[in-house]
This record gives C-alpha cells, structure tokens and sequence, in this order.
C-alpha cells in the first residue's frame, strides 16, 4: 500500500487556491496552471527538488503566473499548501498497516520553506510513523512522476509492483505507478477512496 500525503491523508490545497484566488480577484485556477505549465521544470519542479531557494521559487512562480497572465508570489501560495488532516483516511491506514507493508511518496518542500509549522509538524510526524518507508522529493531531489521514485520506494519495500496499491490526488503521478502494474486510485474524496481501497484489499475501512 503506497499512499500520497497531500490531498489522500490531508484535504485538498486546490479548495485554498480557489479561495485565494477568490479573495485577490485572480483568474481562475492560475495557481494550478501555473504548476501544471512546464510540470517537470517550472518553479514549483525546482522548489520540491530543492534545486532553488524560496527567494528563487518567490520570483520564477511570479514570472511563470504573469506569463499565464496574472502575477501571484510564490511566497503567498507557500502557506496555502497546509490542507487539514483526514482522520477517517488516518484511521484507515492503520488498520491497512496492521496487515501490509505501507510506503509514503510525498512531493513536498524543502523544511524551512513555510516558516514555522511546529503544530503541523507534530501531527504529520504522528502519520509518518505509520510507513514502513516514507520518500520525500525535497529530501531525495526526484519528484512524482519521475518513474524512479516508484522504483525506489518497491526495491525498499522489497515488493512486487503487480501486488501495489498506490493512491495519489493527481492523475499524472497515477501514470508511473500504474505502467509498473500497481493499482491506482485516484483520490477525489474520503468516501470514494475508502470505498476503492475496501475493494483493492477485501478490508473493512469504512
């Protein structure tokens, strides 16, 4: 069982997008088409690697958001990132543990990116516990949907990637994991990937 951390065992940052692009009078869904322009090399690549500084990252995200026509700062969509943990997606995964080998493959940012998170720190390192092996792309400089993540992640486990179940929020980072032969799920709420994961693993989550 291999989860996604942001958006599966937390809510969504997109519904903090919306509102922040609500509230400033932005375009619609110029954050997200600003991390999905250039997906492998944008800002946002650069940044979950660790390849720039948030100074750095502040600047090419303005760049890149205003090509696409508005300016945003990377430094203001950094704090929209903390989505609120799942507790029913929590619950689930230890139960799953109890039975099979868990992994956790997080794109996620350099430590010192969003400031002080200590509280948020303490419950993530509650969750983290619960992987058997937990990949970070700050941490490792490769990202989803790099096919070598996954590779990683199966030769630590020692697993067979046909016996797999990997769940992520984003289409494009289910690809990878799907052509290794692992089942995906697609997460889009709580309910549903409850409900996928039940069938994938003949378990009672719900």
């Amino acid at each position: 069982m291999i989860f996604d951390f942001g958006g599966v065992l937390t809510s969504s940052p997109f519904e903090a997008f919306s509102r922040f692009e609500t509230e400033r009078g932005l375009p619609s869904d110029i954050i997200r088409r600003t991390n999905a322009a250039n997906h492998l090399e944008n800002a946002w690549a650069k940044f979950e690697r660790a390849e720039v500084d948030v100074e750095t990252f502040d600047q090419l995200f303005a760049a890149e958001s205003l090509a696409l026509g508005a300016e945003v700062r990377g430094r203001d969509v950094l704090p929209l990132l903390q989505g609120d943990l799942r507790p029913e997606m929590v619950a689930a995964l230890k139960r799953i543990k109890a039975q099979f080998k868990t992994g956790c493959i997080t794109n996620n940012l350099p430590a010192n990116a969003i400031g002080s998170m200590t509280g948020r720190t303490l419950y993530v390192a509650e969750v983290m516990v619960l992987f058997d092996h937990v990949i970070e792309s700050a941490k490792i400089g490769l990202r989803k949907p790099d096919p070598r993540i996954y590779q990683l992640m199966v030769e630590t486990l020692k697993v067979d990637p046909k016996k797999c179940v990997y769940l992520d929020d984003l289409g494009v980072n289910l690809k990878p994991a799907r052509e290794m032969g692992m089942t995906t799920i697609k997460v889009t709420s709580s309910a549903q990937a409850l409900a996928e994961l039940e069938k994938a693993t003949g378990m009672k989550l719900g």
